[in-house]
């Protein structure tokens, strides 16, 4: 046992597995146990929203990656992150009643959170070599999941154990993970490391140091100062970042062929589209699990249905979108899987505006179960041709950096998005407010024609790229 053991750890494939477990349960810490836990702790709609904010350091990780590719101990990256996000967990225990604590060790929490990723996706692309990347991605989605399915477990013994309970079993699992991260294979040092150095900017980093600090303070109010004062400071750091990304001279190589890529006339439509697209999924989701326990429902049937059972169907949706997309094309498959999307949040609207006006019965707990269940679904219905689509862009040589940067930009939608939800369902109610929601979409139809053009676009070039 032991020597079969000892082999499964000697296998790349067993660390990719293990890996994304430890990368995909801080998202669902995240996206599924923070949002219960601030409205039973009596946040706000608005405060709840306001998560969103701190969700931009997914988005924006790429600022402090180079700090992990200039010191790229991996191991020791790993162990401290865990050790980190844990410790952040615990002194959520001591932060009741949306202190300001609490927001500052949920931004410490999702920073570390970011760099998590950042340092597990960069080792696990080095222990690979480019090699068998069809069965590693495979893995990777897959055990991805098994980490937000056990933060949708933990939301499940909420009810009977209470916070404490799912929080030091929280702070465990991450203590776990740091053991586990304790023993990855070492990787062997890259012979280009002043170039690693090189690529380290401590303008680009203290820029986001700044912008983290501005976001939790919004919340916080631990530095008594203007808000023009924080505007000023984002100023200095869009300067900086500005400098770096859009006014540096063009090398040669891949950097010139993004730059080409992204100065077509066509890509300001299409960056709008990519915006647009999964607006109304990116505007209801942080309002979802307040909208639960506001009509009754339990932490346990969160975690069972909106978590767990969402997940899965969520995988069918995307599993089922990809077939649709192949069959139908990337553009058609857009706007037809687009449509189920929309509709799925008039299907929420609905449930809410019956919530409103009738006491809770059994038919309407069960018409929410299948409102939730339609929306995880088309959600991963449209997803699969969204990403189809952002892949279907990029160019070959470069397509690594300019899907980041698609994919950022998208995020960055989600983000933004996420924080005006709260205000929105606060001002006009839940149903009128996932009404709206529904609606968000129609913009991204206006801008079809432009992504039918960069599609035609990219396939008469197709030949062209693999040159």
């Amino acid at each position: 046992m032991v020597a079969l053991s000892a082999r499964y750890a000697r296998h790349p494939m067993f660390w990719v597995a293990c890996l994304y477990i430890v990368e995909g349960l801080p998202l669902g810490v995240f996206f599924e146990l923070l949002p219960v836990f601030m409205r039973q702790e009596g946040a706000s709609l608005p405060a709840i929203g306001s998560l969103s904010l701190l969700g931009l350091a997914w988005p924006l990780k790429f600022l402090w990656a180079p700090l992990v590719d200039r010191y790229r101990f991996h191991q020791r990256w790993m162990v401290l992150v865990q050790m980190g996000m844990a410790l952040s967990v615990l002194m959520l225990l001591y932060s009741h009643n949306m202190s300001p604590w609490m927001w500052w060790w949920i931004g410490v929490f999702v920073v570390l959170a970011a760099t998590n990723d950042v340092v597990i996706d960069g080792y696990t692309i080095e222990m690979l070599h480019g090699q068998r990347l069809g069965i590693a991605n495979g893995l990777r989605i897959s055990f991805y999941r098994v980490g937000l399915l056990l933060a949708g477990a933990l939301l499940m013994v909420r009810d009977s154990l209470g916070w404490q309970v799912v929080w030091g079993l929280t702070a465990l699992m991450l203590f776990l993970f740091a053991l586990v991260c304790a023993r990855v294979p070492r990787l062997p040092n890259p012979s280009e490391g002043k170039d690693a150095q090189a690529t380290l900017n401590w303008p680009t980093l203290a820029s986001a140091a700044l912008l983290a600090l501005c976001l939790v303070d919004q919340k916080a109010e631990f530095i008594t100062v203007p808000v023009m004062f924080w505007l000023l400071m984002l100023a200095i750091a869009a300067l900086f970042l500005l400098r770096k990304y859009a006014g540096s001279t063009p090398v040669k190589g891949e950097n010139q062929e993004d730059r080409s890529w992204l100065m077509r006339p066509v890509m300001i439509p299409v960056l709008l589209f990519i915006l647009f697209y999964k607006l109304p999924d990116s505007a209801m989701g942080m309002m979802v699990k307040p909208f639960w326990l506001d009509v009754g429902m339990s932490a346990t049937a969160i975690g069972a249905v909106s978590v767990n059972l969402g997940l899965a169907l969520s995988i069918a949706g995307g599993l089922t979108g990809g077939w649709l997309t192949e069959k139908l094309g990337i553009f058609r498959a857009l706007w037809l899987l687009g449509l189920t999307q929309a509709m799925s949040n008039l299907g929420y609207a609905g449930v809410a505006w019956w919530f409103a006006a009738t006491e809770p019965e059994q038919m309407s707990r069960l018409a929410l179960y299948g409102a939730s269940a339609v929306e995880s679904f088309t959600g991963g219905l449209s997803t699969a041709a969204f990403l189809a689509f952002m892949m279907a862009i990029v160019k070959m040589r470069g397509a690594a950096s300019q899907y980041a940067l698609l994919s950022s930009f998208f995020l960055l939608s989600r983000s933004l998005a996420g924080w005006a939800s709260g205000y929105g369902a606060e001002a006009w109610g839940y149903a009128p407010y996932f009404l709206l929601t529904a609606g968000l979409m129609l913009p991204a139809y206006g801008l079809l024609p432009w992504v039918r053009k960069m599609l035609e676009s990219q396939n008469r070039n197709m030949p062209e790229q693999h040159t």
